[in-house]
């Protein structure tokens, strides 16, 4: 039997990182990507050549979009986390969820899979409420809904502590979703078990091979320099200027890299190497998000742009997981 080639859709596409997921040409096919960001529109654009729309999600209509096997997409999720100060559904950016469902019913088909993604605070915020309208909302669409917190540095070998919520929707099959037996789905823990067993790659990994631009550097002219050449002292390790102190993170992988470090300051990850203490560049942003070291980051992109796209991205090798996952799932299902 030949393999049949499963159609991709990105909503909230961003740079493309849940994309490269989904790029085994021999399983996949993408057919769009949406975004409005005009910078991470253009970093996009520079890497794939299939359409793209880089429009509002509010104008963006279903029936003019090809029908998909997939739909994926990273929705906005300052109006769910800590730092979107928990309005939750009350901030606008929070209403861009039910323009997803609008999508999903607008579209010349209903895709068989959904794979979204969110914070982790996404569980608990405004006392599980939230969640619960998320949950019930694909419900209503005919989704068997599944969801799961995942750590990056837990389930991949990329050296960052990246925490969020996956939300697996599968349309009409409740087989997957409910286990008569013990009255709850086992599905994706006996996919993804609670003991994880993956090795990290090495920091060294993930640095730029050649020289780093002195402008990354931190030298005698900075005000902080005195804590921080007090503070910073290992080479393989990464550090955070925390306004008044440096602190190390013991655990041997990068903090969480965010949308802010396009904010520049304290907000970029910091690392001694055999020519200083310095910022992560860009580059060793995307690098520490599993991004191949042959994406193109467009040189008319400013670095506050790319630190923004790099933090408001996925980690790509978690999603290489969840593709595999759900190909082998359709080819099972015969969709």
């Amino acid at each position: 039997m030949e393999n049949k080639v499963y159609k991709v859709g990105g909503l909230f596409s961003g740079v493309g990182g849940i994309e490269l997921g989904f790029s085994d040409k021999e399983k996949f096919k993408i057919v769009w990507g949406t975004d409005i960001d005009r910078y991470a529109s253009k970093t996009y654009r520079k890497n794939f050549s299939h359409p793209f729309y880089e429009i509002d999600i509010n104008q963006l209509q279903g029936k003019d979009l090809e029908a998909v096997d997939v739909l994926v997409g990273g929705f906005p999720c300052q109006a769910f986390s800590v730092a979107g100060y928990q309005k939750g559904f009350v901030d606008k950016r929070g209403d861009v969820f039910f323009q997803i469902i609008r999508l999903i019913n607008e579209l010349p088909k209903k895709p068989q899979v959904l794979l979204l993604e969110n914070v982790k605070n996404i569980y608990t915020h405004d006392k599980k409420k939230t969640f619960r309208i998320i949950q019930e909302s694909l419900e209503n669409t005919g989704y068997c809904v599944l969801s799961k917190i995942m750590n990056t540095c837990e389930y991949t070998c990329v050296p960052q502590n990246r925490e969020r919520t996956f939300i697996f929707c599968f349309l009409e099959d409740k087989d997957i979703c409910f286990d008569s037996s013990k009255h709850k789905s086992t599905y994706l823990s006996k996919l993804f078990p609670t003991e994880k067993k993956i090795k990290l790659k090495p920091i060294s990994d993930f640095l730029e091979s050649n020289a780093v631009d002195e402008k990354y550097y931190y030298r005698k002219d900075k005000y902080n320099y005195d804590d921080l050449i007090g503070s910073i002292t290992k080479k393989n390790t990464f550090y955070q200027w925390r306004r008044v102190y440096v602190r190390e993170n013991k655990s041997g992988v990068c903090p969480t890299l965010t949308a802010n470090m396009g904010t520049g300051g304290h907000n970029v990850p910091l690392i001694k190497d055999d020519y200083g203490i310095r910022k992560i560049t860009p580059r060793e942003c995307f690098n520490l998000q599993g991004f191949p070291r042959t994406f193109k980051l467009p040189r008319d992109v400013p670095n506050t742009q790319l630190y923004k796209q790099a933090g408001n991205s996925v980690t790509v090798d978690i999603f290489r997981k969840f593709s595999s996952i759900i190909y082998n799932y359709l080819r099972k299902n015969g969709s």
